[in-house]
């Protein structure tokens, strides 16, 4: 996947995705743990689908879910990067930022390392104002990993996933955001210049 651009971190190369990922990826999106918080595992063909569209989706928007590889320990652990939802929901249209590790590689800071250099290119690349995330109310992990990249939550833009079936417990999600630094800049500026007139 050449035409992929590539992000460095001190640890992790993010790339584009190669046939033996997949393989490697259905056995994250089969672990119980790792789906705890997203739904059932999936099966092979499920996983065969999703990497697809992960690819697909790359080559429409130029960005995507990066493949994570540890240099040096892993040629793969799962994914990170940015991705369109296609749902209906009152924050729409957005860019969100997710990720999904392998649980043998969880506890190690790799997620928020890639995460951060999936947010740089988001805003210095992509040309992105604002960058979201979400998840269940449950998933405190995540929660607490949307912090550490320095995203906030407003309690009133939470909201009932629409892809969740009416009384599953998932349904319920957190919504937090995170704006260009660039953008905060001519924000200042733009003030700063009223406030001379």
């Amino acid at each position: 996947m050449s035409d992929w651009p590539e992000l460095r971190t001190n640890r992790l190369l993010l790339r584009g995705w190669l046939p033996e990922d997949r393989l490697a990826m259905a056995a994250i999106n089969a672990d119980p743990r790792v789906m705890e918080f997203i739904g059932e595992p999936m099966t092979d063909l499920q996983n065969a689908a999703f990497t697809e569209r992960v690819e697909a989706k790359f080559a429409a928007q130029g960005f995507g879910f990066w493949a994570v590889e540890v240099v040096g320990v892993s040629p793969f652990i799962g994914f990170v990067g940015l991705n369109t939802p296609m749902f209906d929901a009152p924050f729409m249209p957005a860019v969100e930022i997710g990720w999904r590790l392998g649980s043998a590689f969880w506890g190690n800071g790799y997620a928020s390392e890639a995460a951060r250099a999936a947010l740089d290119f988001g805003f210095e690349v992509a040309g992105l104002d604002e960058i979201v995330a979400f998840t269940t109310e449950r998933n405190v992990r995540s929660r607490r990993m949307m912090e550490r990249i320095g995203m906030t939550r407003d309690a009133r833009d939470d909201f009932e996933h629409p892809s969740v079936p009416l009384g599953n417990p998932l349904r319920p999600h957190v919504l937090y955001r995170i704006g260009s630094p660039t953008a905060g800049r001519h924000a200042q500026q733009a003030h700063r210049a009223d406030g001379a007139r």
